[in-house]
């Protein structure tokens, strides 16, 4: 093992991961098999059948977010406030998209990104997971800090 990755803070490390999961979930989404009703994507539209695992809805935008998030992830995993933000940010900003997918008609054109009921719970989820990881993993070295 490298001391770069051995001088990773645990926060770090979860911001790589969750970055690297993004980045994976995101190719998935262009591959057909893995992604059913392929030929029904479209860019961005309620109209996408497209489903990821045959169970989230996915389009080329949403797609492309999820490659975007990975790639944030792997960029901010550099320096732990950086991957803390990356976690709590992004966590923040899925917990608006759940929010945002719960209010919405999912027939409307207002549901552009697209997102279906399954979506809106893994957002739930992985915002409250990020938030977490973002909040848990930095507040020893927090409370060390303020001690001192």
């Amino acid at each position: 093992m490298s001391t770069h990755a051995r001088a990773r803070t645990p926060v770090q490390q979860a911001a790589l991961i969750v970055g690297v999961v993004f980045l994976l979930v995101g190719v998935l989404g262009f591959i057909p098999g893995i992604t059913t009703n392929y030929d029904t994507m479209d860019f961005a539209s309620h109209h996408s059948e497209a489903k990821l695992l045959g169970i989230f809805q996915v389009s080329i935008l949403h797609n492309l977010v999820h490659l975007a998030f990975g790639i944030a992830g792997l960029a901010l995993s550099r320096t732990a406030s950086q991957a803390r933000l990356y976690l709590l940010a992004g966590g923040a900003i899925y917990l608006v998209l759940w929010l945002y997918g719960m209010i919405i008609d999912h027939d409307s054109a207002a549901n552009f990104v697209p997102v279906n009921s399954a979506d809106n719970w893994l957002h739930l989820v992985l915002g409250l997971g990020m938030i977490a990881l973002g909040a848990l993993l930095t507040r020893r070295r927090d409370a060390t800090r303020t001690a001192g």
